[in-house]
Parts: structure tokens; sequence; C-alpha cells
């Protein structure tokens, strides 16, 4: 247990960067295994590098579902670590990996059913036959993935998140090696293309839960094996759980199809706009992917706090760690502003024409204003994660961004269509949508520490 109520700002800001730095380090790996899976994509064929988009958007929105789903387990895990210590964290742990195994194997009788979605386009049959290829083999990834996320809940629930930077190394090095290997043949695999990029992937994910499972106490092994032989879940205390990680699935899942749809949204502009929007979302991702690990360690030691029953220590963790995001925020947008052709330069401005030069740097110039809202809405959701108010995150975020923010930008953008200089403005447009959506996510914060409202009610360890 942590003794948060005793804790000073500079003590409370030191546990959330030593939570955070390690995940963090683990998210940034993560966008660069990414790049070189694009990369070799791009670089394989033109097919390849087309059919790249839509399979990866379509693959990672269905994973994202299931993934966000078992994550729930570490607010679980988090709560039980702060009430009870390592013994009650464990069970709950144990818990979490069960749901993961089910949903796990759920998702690998889905991979018939993803490599059936491409056929639904109208898009050329070469290009959905390379799609089918990877969706399949996505179901699988997928599914380590997921049973990843229960395996990662325990580590981080309980602030061990050196173990998720080791795994994500670990399996970040393997993934990239192998990418290059099964897309073009080389260090003795056989050339797979497409194929090859999804079985790179599933390679890495398989070393992380290597990982995992090495560093995993026995304990929580045992916890399962008993869970498991005396079926010991009972169902009014499963469904709760699954109830809620629902909720934060279908939460994700609208997240991911939002900004995918955005991107959709952005192509009316024309070609121009395209290409500037595709080079400032690498840019944007070195404005977010720092704040995801900080909201993360934030969740967590709320999480803690609540185990033991300290509401009025979530404010003080939520202040303290908005500081550090915002001096973050501060730094990125003194670099798009000041300096924009140096971040951009790198990922593939220096060779385009001016027009697009234009326009790109123009966007990049805005770009801050989504990282400033991007820092309320995610570690907003964090939190509430944490005190289990999963359905308000779904309610707010179908109606602020579907009802709301995309059907504003589309039809806005209906009036400047092939217009590269409303790039910028859309920009802006969407990241006010997402302050709103911040906003609303720290009230609710704010309500539920006054109420001292804890929807998370986790069981003992059965005797």
């Amino acid at each position: 247990m942590n003794a948060i109520a005793r804790a000073s700002n500079a003590e409370i800001a030191r546990r959330v960067l030593k939570v955070s730095l390690p995940l963090m380090g683990s998210m940034v790996g993560n966008l660069i295994m990414m790049l070189v899976d694009r990369i070799c994509l791009a670089r394989y064929s033109s097919d390849t590098l087309a059919a790249s988009g839509p399979a990866v958007y379509t693959a990672m929105a269905i994973v994202g579902f299931f993934v966000a789903v078992v994550g729930f387990s570490r607010s679980c895990v988090a709560q039980a670590f702060g009430r009870s210590g390592h013994e009650d964290a464990a069970w709950q742990a144990s818990t979490g990996i069960v749901v993961g195994v089910v949903f796990a194997v759920l998702l690998l009788l889905l991979a018939p059913l993803m490599a059936w979605i491409p056929s639904l386009s109208d898009r050329p049959p070469a290009l959905t036959h390379l799609e089918s290829q990877f969706l399949y083999w996505a179901a699988y990834f997928g599914a380590a993935m997921t049973f990843n996320m229960a395996l990662s809940s325990y580590f981080n629930g309980i602030g061990k998140t050196r173990i998720t930077l080791v795994a994500g190394l670990v399996g970040q090095a393997v993934g990239i090696v192998a990418t290059i290997g099964l897309v073009f043949g080389k260090f003795g695999l056989p050339e797979l293309g497409m194929r090859g990029s999804a079985l790179g992937t599933l390679a890495g994910t398989l070393a992380i839960t290597v990982i995992y499972v090495a560093y995993m106490p026995r304990n929580i092994w045992s916890g399962v094996w008993r869970l498991v032989a005396t079926r010991g879940i009972h169902r009014g205390d499963l469904m709760p759980r699954i109830r809620k990680g629902f909720a934060l699935g279908v939460t994700a899942g609208l997240g991911n199809f939002g900004n995918a749809a955005f991107i959709w949204i952005i192509a009316g502009l024309g070609v121009i706009a395209l290409a500037a929007n595709n080079v400032n979302l690498t840019v944007s991702y070195i404005g977010v992917i720092p704040l995801l690990g900080l909201g993360i360690g934030c969740s967590v030691l709320c999480g803690n706090a609540l185990g033991q029953g300290e509401f009025d220590q979530v404010p003080r963790i939520l202040a303290v760690t908005l500081v550090i995001e915002l001096a973050y925020v501060a730094v990125t947008a003194f670099l798009q502003i000041v300096t924009p052709s140096v971040l951009l330069d790198p990922f593939g401005l220096a060779d385009k024409p001016e027009e697009i030069r234009h326009a790109a740097v123009a966007t990049s110039k805005v770009l801050w204003t989504y990282s400033l809202a991007f820092a309320f809405s995610m570690t907003g959701q964090a939190v509430l994660e944490a005190f289990g108010l999963t359905r308000f995150l779904f309610v707010v975020r179908l109606v602020m961004m579907w009802v709301l923010s995309i059907p504003t930008i589309y039809f806005i953008t209906l009036g400047h269509v092939g217009d590269p200089e409303y790039l910028p403005t859309a920009w802006v447009i969407g990241s006010s949508f997402e302050a709103c959506i911040g906003l609303l996510y720290f009230w609710r914060i704010w309500v539920a520490v006054a109420r001292k409202q804890n929807e998370i009610v986790l069981t003992n360890v059965a005797g």
C-alpha cells in the first residue's frame, strides 16, 4: 500500500514519473515499430502501401476493443493494491488473466470474419486480397495483445512499469527484425510481403508474452488455477467487470473510428491537404504519446488512493500530473510553432512540393491545440476509469465526437472542398471538441470525489 495522503506534491510528482516514464518509453518504442512496419510495406510495393492503410486501421479498431475490455483489469488491480497490498492485487490479476484468455480466444475465432471484411469494399481485388491476408493474422497478434494486456495490468496496477518497459523493448526489437525479414525475405526468413508484416507483429507480441510470463509471480498462476479448477469466478463478481470493460472497449472503438473519420474527411480538401495531413499525423503522435504514459501513471496512483478510501488525494494527483503534462505540451508547442520544418522534414516533407510544405507548416503551428486538449481528455478518461465510471466515458465520447464533432467538421469541410488552407482550421475545430470532452471528464471527476463515489467493487481473496 502507498501512503499517498502523507506525500508532498514533489513526492507525488516523483511517483507519477516513476510509473509513467517506463510506459512512455515503451509507447515510443511502439511508435518506432509502427513506422518501421509502414516503411517496409511502402518499399515493398505500391499495392502493399495502398492496402496497409485500410488494413491497419480496421485491425487496430477491432483489436483495440478487445484490448480495452481486458485492460480494465489494471484499475481493479490498482484499487486492490491500494486497499490491502499484493495479495488482493494478485487475486484481481488472476481474475483479469482468466477474462483475458476468454476474450483472446474470442478474437482468434473471429479470424475468418476479419479476413472477409475487405470483400465488402469496392476497392480493386488485388488490394482487398492483401488486406484479407493482414486481417486474418491480425486476429492472431490481436489475441496475443489481448492476453498481454491482462498480464501487464498486474505490473502496471502495482506500479512496476519497468517490467512493462523491458517486455516492450524486447518485443519491439523482435518485431522489427521479424517484420523486415518476413516482408523482404531477409535473415534467412521467407519473403511474405503483406502477410509477413502481420506475422512480424505476431512474433514481437509473443516475445512480450514470454517476458511477462517469466516475471509473473507464482501466486498469480496459482490463483488462475484455483479460479478455473473450482469455477471460483462468480457471475455477480465477473459481469460488472466485463460490463465496465465493454463500455471502455466501445469508447476506444468510437475514438479510433472517429480519428479515422477525421482523416477521411480531410481527404475532401484535396490531395495537397491529405499529403500535408499525413506528414503532420506522425508529428502529432510525438505530441501525445508521452501524455498517454503520464495519464496511465496518474490513473494507477488515483486507483491506489481510491483503494485506501483517500478520495481527497485524487485532485492532488491529478493537478500534479497536469503540471507535468502541460510543461511537455509547452515544449512541443514551441518546437511546432518556431521550428516546424525540423519536425516535419524527417517524416517526408523535405522532398514535397511547395504547396504541400506550406499547408503542412501551417498545420504544424496549430497541432499544440490538439495536444493540449488531449492532455485533459486522455487524463480525465484514465482517472474516470480508475473510478469505474466507464459508462460516462462512453456517453460523452459518443455524443461529443459522433453527434457533434465529426458532423460539424464534415459539413464545414463541404464548403472548402479542394482548399488546403482550411486544414489548420479543421484541426482547431476538432481540438475544441476534444477539449470539451476533457472538461466534461474533469467535471465528472469532481462530482465523484465530492460524493466519494467508487464504482469498482472488489471481492476479497478466496479462502
